[in-house]
């Protein structure tokens, strides 16, 4: 675990910055999963639920090399802790999975289904992180 550069901006700023960067990454998916483009839309929709995951992390300072180390901190910290429902812990291990799978799994064929499924995910992680933020950032 690294601790971020604060030379550049306030812990508020990155903060704002990785959830304006997940909003990206969901309307990426939402685009691509539009023109049939499954596989990319699991990526984008999974790089919009990382950005969220890191935009909490940011509250704490902590900056994580490796998107696994990301993940477990949040699921041990934030998920089992129940600052967060278990279930969407779930589901983002299953995003993880099925982005994976996507981006290099050669004969990988993603649907419709699961590419709404993890946009539907990431929009609902993307809520309530914004609302955790919003609530620890005004506190």
């Amino acid at each position: 675990m690294k601790q971020p550069d604060n030379n550049i901006g306030t812990v508020k700023d990155l903060v704002l910055h990785r959830i304006e960067t997940a909003k990206s990454d969901i309307n990426s998916a939402q685009i691509l999963l539009d023109a049939d483009e499954y596989r990319s839309s699991n990526n984008r929709a999974y790089y919009g639920i990382y950005h969220a995951i890191s935009a909490i992390h940011a509250l704490d300072g902590n900056l994580y090399k490796k998107h696994k180390d990301a993940l477990a901190n949040f699921n041990k910290e934030y998920v089992k802790t129940g600052i967060f429902p278990r279930n969407i812990g779930r589901r983002i291990s299953e995003a993880a999975e099925i982005r994976h799978a996507s981006d290099y799994d050669d004969f990988y064929i993603a649907t419709k289904a699961e590419a709404e499924e993890q946009i539907a995910t990431a929009v609902e992680l993307l809520e309530l992180v914004q609302k955790y933020c919003n609530d620890r950032l005004n506190a």
